[in-house]
């Protein structure tokens, strides 16, 4: 079995190219609630990501943006 190591390395060398987030709606019309649950790696060919996952959320749903240094 072959396994591609670059993306682990580049994962652990690099900072996260996105950041996951764990977006609750807001009640009646007001705004949603955003928390921080992981981060992605884009892969080297741009044909995917590798996820990393602290929690995983049973509602909501997940939203995946690129990652700036004035988030969080």
């Amino acid at each position: 079995m072959s396994t591609n190591n670059t993306a682990t390395k580049s994962k652990s060398a690099a900072a996260p190219t996105h950041i996951a987030y764990h977006v609750r709606d807001g009640r009646e019309g007001k705004k949603g609630f955003w928390t921080r649950i992981g981060a992605a790696w884009a892969h080297t060919d741009g044909q995917g990501f590798n996820i990393q996952l602290e929690v995983a959320p049973l509602d909501g749903r997940i939203a995946l943006r690129l990652a700036t240094e004035n988030k969080d």
